[in-house]
């Protein structure tokens, strides 16, 4: 009885996170505000390089370059879909294996400052676990 108790309620939160990795595929509004990547919610699930200083749960360095080519081959082998790239601004998905959660990356290219500004949410829930600074992470150590 007890073990038949906990196999439904398995299967209960199998299927329920099943349900919201799907309820994750309509896409945010992404892209440029006044030539800045947008703000992060206030969520912990997003990190951005162009947050403030100040603010410790959203805030990662750049990545220390302007090779594009480099950053959308990084992206690639860590099993990114590259949705839009034209030349300074991207936009890449990242899905889950086992819910099919979706967040999206954001790169932009400043030739001034000689750095790529990045961003990676996700599109539902309210902690992501730090997945997406381990991400933003792995890709700087590339470079």
């Amino acid at each position: 009885m007890l073990l038949t108790g906990l196999l439904v309620l398995i299967v209960l939160l199998l299927v329920g996170g099943a349900v919201r990795g799907w309820q994750s595929q309509p896409q945010p509004e992404l892209g440029l505000i006044d030539g800045q990547l947008r703000i992060c919610p206030d969520k912990p699930n997003c990190v951005s390089s162009q947050a403030g200083a100040d603010d410790d749960i959203h805030a990662i360095a750049p990545i220390p370059s302007a090779d594009w080519q480099a950053l959308q081959q990084a992206i690639g082998a860590a099993g990114g879909y590259i949705v839009q790239d034209d030349g300074h601004y991207l936009h890449a998905t990242f899905t889950s294996k086992l819910f099919r959660f979706v967040d999206d990356l954001e790169a932009l290219r400043t030739d001034a400052e000689g750095v790529i500004h990045i961003r990676s949410a996700s599109r539902v829930g309210y902690s992501d676990f730090g997945v997406n600074r381990k991400r933003v992470e792995a890709l700087r150590a590339k470079f």
